[in-house]
C-alpha cells in the first residue's frame, strides 16, 4: 500500500487558516526513505515564519527587537498519520486555535501540496516574553490583527 493510500483524507477546506507550500528534500529522509519524524516541525516552523513574513512581520536576531518574536515553546504535539515516502511538494495547513493575552495555541496539519491528504497533524502552545525578564507578555495589537483571519471559529 502506498503512502498516499495510508494518508488520512484532509476535512473540507476550513474558512479559517491558510496553506503554505513546503518542499521536502531528499536529506530530509530518514535511512528507510521516510520523512524523518524530526523534520516535521522543523517544516511546520518554516511555514509560520513564511506566514509571518508574508504579513509583514520578520524576525532580526535581536530580542529586544524580536517584539512578537520573543516567544517560548511550551508544549508541542503531532500525530504521524502516514509516512511521507518521498521528496518533493507538500503544504502545511496553519491555523490558530486560540490567542489568548500571553499565549496562543497554533493548529497544523502536514499534508500533500493541495491539501487533500494528511500525514501528520498536531498543535504547539507559544508564550510571549518580554524580553528583560522572560515573563509572559502581551502579545501585540498588530499581531493580534495579522493573526485574526487564522483564528477557527468556536461553535
Amino acid at each position: 500500500m502506498t503512502a498516499e493510500a495510508l494518508a488520512v483524507p484532509a476535512e473540507p477546506a476550513p474558512s479559517h487558516g491558510r496553506l503554505v507550500p513546503v518542499t521536502v528534500h531528499f536529506d530530509d529522509l530518514d535511512a528507510l526513505g521516510l520523512l524523518h519524524n524530526a523534520r516535521y516541525p522543523v517544516m511546520v516552523e518554516r511555514a509560520w515564519s513564511a506566514l509571518w513574513h508574508e504579513r509583514g512581520l520578520s524576525f532580526e536576531g535581536d530580542w529586544a527587537a524580536a517584539g512578537d518574536f520573543c516567544n517560548a515553546v511550551k508544549e508541542f504535539t503531532i500525530t504521524y498519520d502516514a509516512p511521507v515516502k518521498r521528496p518533493g511538494a507538500y503544504a502545511v495547513s496553519l491555523w490558530l486555535e486560540r490567542l489568548g493575552r500571553t499565549g496562543l495555541t497554533y493548529g497544523f496539519r502536514f499534508c500533500s501540496a493541495d491539501g487533500s491528504l494528511t500525514y501528520a497533524h498536531g498543535t504547539r502552545v507559544l508564550v510571549r516574553l518580554d524580553p528583560a525578564t522572560l515573563r509572559p507578555a502581551p502579545w501585540s495589537e498588530r499581531f493580534r490583527a495579522l493573526g485574526q483571519d487564522l483564528l477557527r471559529p468556536r461553535g
